[in-house]
């Protein structure tokens, strides 16, 4: 009898461990629910999203950029490239939003966004539409992971930072936040309406004394217009 009594006892961490844990993991798979389940609300239940996605504007011109100068060897070959690349605002292409000078290797760049295509059930116009990320730059020799930031991932675009105003700030964090991250999970894709997200990048051969322009197409595709720079 007293051997089973000690036996008990020295039980008893074991036992109260054992129910903090299980506690532990139901309250936690709460939060995961409740997450979710706000998350689906949001791209499902909610007409001011449906709204501010409907308002999304067709092809236009969400950028560009310009070469500041250029470094050569003794051979004459381009061995870096200063650059000013410039975001524009939904509304008006002459106001800046973003404003950023990189230097990269070489005079091959890379610019990488993020596209993300909404269908026509969670548009109330019934009209396909895209927005993008703006992600990296990098030179035709470096490693994409390697490139320079362009937007902070899992933070509002400034060229968005209109779009969701009707939402409050917790539903705005919340989209902007699992939109980077919705790519890797088909099946929220389909529930949600989000035909795809993927990437796009577009690389230039780029010239001192031309300027970029970057235009977006209502089904995602991101692509340059060279002309003169004035």
């Amino acid at each position: 009898m007293l051997k089973k009594t000690f036996s008990l006892i020295f039980s008893l961490p074991k036992i109260i461990f054992g129910l903090m844990f299980c506690t532990a993991l139901l309250f936690i798979g709460i939060g995961v629910y409740k997450g979710g389940s706000a998350l689906d609300r949001l791209f499902t239940e909610n007409a001011k999203l449906k709204k501010a996605i409907s308002n999304l504007t067709d092809a236009g011109k969400i950028g560009y950029a310009k070469v500041i100068s250029q470094k050569l060897d003794a051979k004459g070959k381009i061995i870096s490239t200063e650059l000013k690349f410039i975001e524009t605002s939904r509304d008006n292409e002459l106001d800046k939003v973003l404003e950023k000078i990189y230097t990269v290797d070489g005079d091959i760049v890379h610019f990488d966004a993020l596209i993300v295509k909404f269908g026509d059930k969670v548009v109330m116009d019934g009209q396909k539409k895209s927005l993008y990320l703006w992600r990296r730059i990098y030179g035709d020799n470096t490693a994409p992971s390697a490139g320079f930031l362009i937007e902070e991932p899992n933070k509002e675009p400034q060229r968005y930072r209109e779009l969701l105003t009707e939402l409050p700030l917790k539903q705005r964090e919340l989209f902007w936040t699992n939109i980077w991250d919705l790519a890797n999970d088909p099946q929220k894709l389909q529930r949600y309406d989000i035909d795809a997200i993927f990437g796009n990048v577009t690389y230039v051969k780029l010239k001192k004394g031309l300027l970029y322009i970057f235009r977006i197409t209502p089904t995602g595709q991101v692509y340059p217009e060279v002309i003169p720079d004035f």
